[in-house]
Parts: C-alpha cells; sequence; structure tokens
C-alpha cells in the first residue's frame, strides 16, 4: 500500500467513526449547535478527501472529532 492509500484510508476511518459516535447521540440533546457544526466540518472533510487535498480533509475530520468529543464529554457530565 502506498503513503497516499495509506492516508486516504486512514481519513476514511476517521470519517466513518465520526458518524458511529454521532449515532450514539439522541435527537435534541445539548450541544446540538456544536454537533451541527462538527457535522460540518465532516462533510467538508469527505468533500476535501474526494479532492485528494488530504491534509485539509484529515485537519477537518480532526477538528470535527474533537466538537462532537466536547459535546458526548459535557453530555457524560450531566448524566453523572
Amino acid at each position: 500500500m502506498d503513503d497516499v492509500s495509506q492516508v486516504r484510508a486512514r481519513i476514511e476511518k476517521d470519517i466513518r467513526m465520526f458518524y458511529d459516535n454521532m449515532s450514539k447521540l439522541k435527537p435534541g440533546e445539548i450541544g446540538r449547535k456544536t454537533v451541527e457544526l462538527s457535522e460540518m466540518y465532516a462533510k467538508d472533510s469527505k468533500s476535501y478527501l474526494d479532492k485528494s487535498d488530504y491534509y485539509t480533509s484529515f485537519s477537518c475530520i480532526s477538528y470535527a472529532h474533537g466538537l462532537l468529543d466536547a459535546v458526548i464529554a459535557i453530555r457524560d457530565e450531566n448524566v453523572h
């Protein structure tokens, strides 16, 4: 597997992981605006990946994960 294929596979994996985490949220949960922003970054990541702009794609999906992780952490603090 060449470097470009490895990078692309890593980004595709991160995008799948993001959507897996999204599916764990319930509609109307706290941080809805932040969740929407994270979804926009994930969509941007796919778009840049399609254009073979791997650096920007990886940056976008990393930011999307960070926003979503923050919402999940806040939710979990409020539940316990």
